[in-house]
């Protein structure tokens, strides 16, 4: 009795090390030459040995169509993956391009979508690991969460790109105005609900799954809404950082499954990823990147940014298009100009930023989804869910995305956006009349100091 409850103590000290964790089992245990024998193989396979206590998540069942499981009966495992992952692929690349072509409001309405679902997967993997403790209101809490952050992101969407309407209705105007209390009175609901559902000799595990809960909502939900402001910068930010992951994904699995040999991380679905699809995935996602952008900076529908039309109160996407879409040459270092004999390239500027932006897909993403690997790894399951046959769940898919979702906001607000004149003078005329009299003389007084007030009446005057 007194060697099983030392067992106990240590298993749960999480910063004990390892070696003095295995010793002591060894001590308590030398009378078994069984368990010695089970002992030396978990020495053998520390992971098995630290993930003991994690109960597995029930594996699902297999969800292959039933005509795809005749069609490829003949065929290997390995062969029957590849067909299936493969017609599969080409099923969501073309969906993707047919949301593309519904329009921006319908884009938005998806990405929400997969937030949900991609939620609902993380957090059933939790339930499914805990619910035998029956824990009170974890589902419940951890849905409620959700409905608070996207109520907080969304509002201020709604309140940043849609001022004027907001303005318009009494209503909205009123939300807009106290929207971040009425976010955290909403919060601090949820936070008194859970304190209220603590339950004695399972505090620890409740909290456990509260950090679950918001570490889920960090990582999906707050990325998700990354994914809808780069949409609002133009549709060209939206699709070609996608494309890129999409296109990195694909090559580095073709790369790896043909002439991958050397591994690079293993994979919980059996396959090793590959330096070989690593490095052929990174070169043809460049190529890839620049070609993807050269066809869609030349059309508005894809490179204005979404605003919403107050007049006809729906979205446009039509404007002149900035420096940023508009071809210009670029003179060759002197070592491409004796390979190629060009002395000069026409561009648009953001190929050149596409470079940066498939750079990360190919070199950075893919460490989204090996942190996706890790977390399968650890409670011993192949994927987040069966939603797509041949590719698992939602979160399987979008686990590289959300990662470079990140960076294509933050990239964009380091290089690309300036101060938005629109913005400016919608926050202007939200303001009383004696504030916008004191802004009109505080400018008035500054633009004739620099002596641009002059010039400016008299070209009026012209």
């Amino acid at each position: 009795m007194f060697c099983y409850g030392y067992i106990r103590i240590v298993v749960f000290l999480p910063f004990q090390s390892q070696i003095f964790h295995f010793f002591s089992v060894f001590v308590c245990l030398q009378g078994s030459d069984n368990e010695l024998k089970a002992e030396k193989e978990g020495v053998s396979d520390s992971e098995s040995k630290v993930d003991s206590g994690v109960p597995e998540v029930p594996v699902p069942p297999d969800d292959t169509p039933e005509v795809l499981n005749k069609a490829l009966s003949g065929l290997s495992s390995r062969w029957k993956n590849w067909w299936v992952r493969g017609i599969l692929t080409l099923a969501m690349i073309s969906f993707f391009f047919f949301i593309i072509y519904l329009g921006p409001m319908v884009l938005m309405m998806i990405v929400l979508c997969v937030q949900i679902k991609c939620f609902q997967e993380i957090i059933t993997i939790g339930y499914s690991v805990y619910h035998s403790y029956d824990l009170p209101w974890f589902r419940t809490l951890s849905w409620y969460f959700l409905l608070c952050v996207n109520y907080f992101f969304y509002g201020e969407t709604v309140t940043d790109y849609f001022f004027t309407l907001v303005q318009r209705e009494e209503p909205l105007r009123i939300l807009s105005k106290y929207h971040r209390f009425i976010s955290f009175a909403l919060y601090l609901t949820g936070f008194c609900m859970f304190v209220l559902s603590l339950v004695k000799k399972h505090y620890r595990l409740q909290f456990y799954m509260f950090g679950w809960t918001h570490v889920t909502l960090l990582i999906v939900v707050t990325q998700s809404h990354l994914i809808i402001h780069n949409l609002f910068e133009g549709m060209i930010w939206f699709i070609v950082p996608i494309s890129c992951v999409i296109c990195n994904d694909i090559m580095a699995y073709m790369f790896g499954f043909f002439f991958g040999r050397t591994p690079l991380i293993k994979s919980p679905k059996g396959c090793c990823k590959t330096w070989e699809g690593f490095i052929g995935g990174f070169f043809s996602t460049i190529v890839f990147g620049i070609m993807l952008s050269y066809v869609m900076a030349g059309y508005r529908y894809f490179v204005c940014p979404v605003e919403f039309n107050n007049d006809s109160n729906s979205f446009q996407v039509d404007c002149e298009p900035s420096e940023l879409f508009q071809l210009q040459d670029y003179f060759l270092p002197s070592m491409l100009e004796s390979v190629t004999g060009w002395t000069t390239v026409r561009l648009y500027p953001f190929q050149i930023h596409s470079i940066a932006l498939s750079s990360f897909a190919s070199i950075v993403g893919p460490f989204g989804g090996f942190f996706a690997s890790g977390f399968k790894r650890a409670f011993k399951i192949k994927d987040f869910a069966n939603t797509i046959p041949g590719h698992g769940g939602i979160m399987d898919r979008f686990d590289c995305q959300y990662l470079m979702a990140t960076f294509v906001n933050v990239y964009i607000a380091s290089f690309i956006r300036g101060p938005n004149p629109t913005k400016v003078i919608q926050q202007l005329l939200a303001l009383r009349p004696d504030q916008q009299l004191y802004i009109f003389n505080s400018l008035k007084a500054h633009l004739t100091e620099k002596g641009l007030l002059p010039a400016l009446e008299e070209a009026a005057a012209a």
